[in-house]
Formats: C-alpha cells, sequence, structure tokens
C-alpha cells in the first residue's frame, strides 16, 4: 500500500491545475454563458468585454488559451489576435463568429489563429477544442 500512495497524491496535483481560459466578447449574455459551461466543465475563466480590457489587463498571469469574438467595437478579434502575438503571447486563440465570411479563415490565420468556430457554438465542439488547442500548445512548448 505504501508504493501506491505517492502515485495517489501525485494524481490529484496534477488534476487540479486548472486550465485558464481567457474570453473576450462584447455581448454580455455570450460572455455569462461561456463562463459558465467553462467553468463547468473544469476551467478557470476571465472575461471581458473589448480588446482594450483584456490587453489593460493582459500583466495578470498567461491565460491557456484564448477565446475571441470576431466582431467587436474598436477592436475586432483579428487584430487582437494579432496584437497578442505582437506582444510574444503564444498561447492559441479560438475565433468565434456569428458572421462568417470568405476569408476570415485565412486573415485569422495570417494572425496567428489556428481555430475559427461559428456561433451558435456547440458546447462540446468547443470544449474539446480549447482542450485540443492548449494540448497541442503544451506538447509543442516541451519539444521547444
Amino acid at each position: 500500500m505504501a508504493s501506491t500512495s505517492p502515485q495517489q497524491n501525485a494524481q490529484p496535483v496534477a488534476a487540479s491545475a486548472k486550465p485558464t481560459v481567457f474570453v473576450v466578447d462584447d455581448d454580455a449574455y455570450v460572455l455569462g454563458s461561456l463562463r459558465f459551461l467553462l467553468e463547468t466543465d473544469g476551467f478557470t475563466v476571465r472575461t471581458f468585454r473589448n480588446a482594450a480590457a483584456l490587453l489593460n489587463a493582459i500583466r495578470a498571469p498567461a491565460a491557456d488559451c484564448f477565446v475571441i469574438d470576431y466582431k467587436m467595437p474598436g477592436m475586432n478579434g483579428i487584430d487582437l489576435a494579432g496584437r497578442l502575438r505582437t506582444l510574444n503571447i503564444q498561447s492559441p486563440v479560438i475565433l468565434i463568429t456569428g458572421y462568417p465570411d470568405s476569408g476570415i479563415s485565412a486573415r485569422a490565420a495570417a494572425a496567428g489563429v489556428k481555430h475559427v468556430m461559428l456561433k451558435p457554438l456547440l458546447e462540446d465542439s468547443l470544449i474539446k477544442r480549447i482542450r485540443s488547442a492548449i494540448q497541442e500548445s503544451r506538447h509543442g512548448s516541451q519539444i521547444r
């Protein structure tokens, strides 16, 4: 029994390290819904109503993943993703939009965004995409 005890103690430490997701959307209802969804699934969540609010708070511990709305006043989600990259923030960005157009994926990719999802979001799809993006990011940083 003594040999299994250290393993049991090690597992809760790893399980308790909850990934942090920063969500940026100008719609308070969407922010609340995404916060509830992600917290229910075990993420730590910080929400921001616009790009400026996120950029002002970016000195806080970095996010493991960003979920950013495309169409927002002031600065759109693609421009915000590009700004994060210029600040050398390499955490994955998932762009969400209710206004798809033919060039959005190419513009998003140019700003370092690998994933674009359409609203309304399918809950399981977003959770899977966030977990996959975080895992890919962590795996990539171990290789470097």
